[in-house]
């Protein structure tokens, strides 16, 4: 015991729950023990606190996007075709979803555009 290169014991108290997620992603790590999954973790690991409020927006935006292009369609299938206002507007929807796409990607760092 004096001979360790590691003498600072640390005690964790984990729930049912909890404790079979950090055997699961052990087992997936393909590491000899949990302790050296935890100290894996611990030099290389990252704690991510992630807001959607941007994805919520996103998402809401697309939901409008889509509602209006259904009813482009739906007006287009009653009459048979599409008038040339039904196709500029579809296509600037289009272009919409494409400003919007880019807006959110560039709002994370981790997408390189």
């Amino acid at each position: 015991m004096e001979n360790r290169i590691r003498a600072n014991e640390f005690k964790l108290r984990l729930s049912d729950d909890e404790l079979r997620l950090l055997n699961e992603k052990w087992k997936l790590s393909g590491l000899p023990s949990r302790n050296a999954y935890l100290r894996q973790l611990i030099i290389y690991g990252f704690v991510y606190d992630i807001d959607y409020a941007d994805l919520r927006e996103y998402n809401t935006e697309l939901s409008r996007i889509g509602n209006n292009l259904n009813q482009i369609a739906k007006k287009v299938n009653m009459n048979g075709e599409a008038t040339p206002s039904d196709i500029k507007e579809a296509k600037e929807l289009m272009e919409k979803i494409w400003l919007t796409q880019k807006s959110m990607l560039s709002k994370h760092p981790s997408v390189q555009q």
